[in-house]
């Protein structure tokens, strides 16, 4: 990735990581939202798990590409 790009990108998890805890902490069905949001984040978790992984594997690769 192009650092202009990972600045983008977190950029954009932060605005919604603030978005998400303005939503939690403003709402009268905060239990509703909650669970939504910890829905969210939990699959966010994992989407990151999955990439970090895939980026694991690659690096290892060319590693081994390398040293060959």
């Amino acid at each position: 990735m192009k650092k202009e790009t990972k600045i983008i990108a977190g950029v954009l998890a932060g605005a919604a990581l603030g978005a998400a805890v303005a939503l939690i902490l403003s709402t009268d069905k905060g239990g509703e939202v909650k669970d939504k949001m910890t829905d969210w984040f939990c699959d966010l978790l994992d989407a990151s798990k999955e990439k970090l992984a895939d980026v694991t594997d690659q690096v290892k690769e060319t590693i081994a590409k390398v040293r060959v």
